[in-house]
């Protein structure tokens, strides 16, 4: 039975992804990359590329908790640090919690999604002004269902040089992370956000991932109509359009913002 989307070399697309990394970063006249540490798969998977293609010692990380942040994920993000080799000088844990307080009670923040939104945009905040303090880039953490499905925050997590886990899909991820070694706990555990208590990723995109994968594949990859993915993989239309929506409504994340032409360009 064929999968979707497909069994890849991992020992290939580490390769690829590893001196797609070192190239950028020449190209750019940059040695040093920072990285926003979570303890999920997404930010372990990334943070393990970036130690390998910028050397430990090239590689900054933060976790940067809030009230919402379990013990574990702080736990298993410092497992990343220990297993990476970062030294001790570059790695932080930041305690975002008063910043966020501070916006909730002057713009009197009351919704839990605009309040995410919010934690999102302090945490790219604070790693690029580390990646201003230290001449580096800010490598991104986003993979290629979150991106089609604009499961991000415009300027928040999306706010990045460099996605370099952005064309794996996240069922695809799990099975990256374990090639490259990353601790079993993280792949296994339900991606979360934590933006809000309790906050499941599967839960607020009203699919799992096992069910998105295959039909971003076959409509973004491979180009089937939505009549050819039900056929194929047998799934309710309703299910198609949810994708088809969320696709629609957050496009506009993954372009940079228009400029209005005013000169005759003829």
């Amino acid at each position: 039975m064929t999968m979707y989307p497909p069994e890849l070399d991992w020992q290939i697309v580490k390769d690829k992804i590893v001196s797609g990394l070192r190239r950028y970063f020449k190209e750019n006249g940059f040695e040093k990359g920072v990285i926003g540490l979570s303890g999920g798969l997404d930010s372990s998977t990334t943070a393990f590329l970036a130690a390998e293609a910028l050397q430990p010692e090239n590689l900054y990380a933060y976790i940067m908790p809030t009230r919402f942040t379990s013990r574990e994920s702080i736990e298993d993000a410092l497992a990343v640090v220990k297993e990476i080799g970062l030294p001790r000088d570059n790695w932080q844990k930041i305690n975002i919690e008063p910043i966020v307080k501070a916006v909730r009670g002057t713009l009197n923040i009351v919704d839990k999604k605009a309040l995410g939104n919010a934690i999102a945009r302090i945490r790219m905040i604070t790693l690029y002004y580390k990646a201003s303090e230290k001449h580096a880039l800010v490598i991104g953490t986003g993979d290629k269902s979150e991106l089609l499905l604009g499961y991000f925050t415009k300027y928040g997590d999306g706010g990045v040089d460099i996605l370099p886990i952005g064309d794996i899909y996240k069922t695809q991820l799990r099975k990256f992370a374990r090639f490259l070694g990353v601790p079993e706990n993280i792949i296994r555990k339900p991606s979360s956000p934590e933006l809000w208590p309790g906050h499941k990723a599967e839960e607020e995109l009203g699919i799992t991932y096992d069910e998105v994968d295959p039909i971003l594949y076959l409509k973004f990859d491979l180009g089937y109509t939505d009549e050819q993915i039900m056929e194929k993989l047998g799934v309710e239309k309703n299910l198609i359009a949810l994708v088809n929506s969320r696709y629609r409504a957050n496009t506009h994340k993954l372009k940079m913002p228009p400029i209005i032409k005013v000169y005759d360009e003829t």
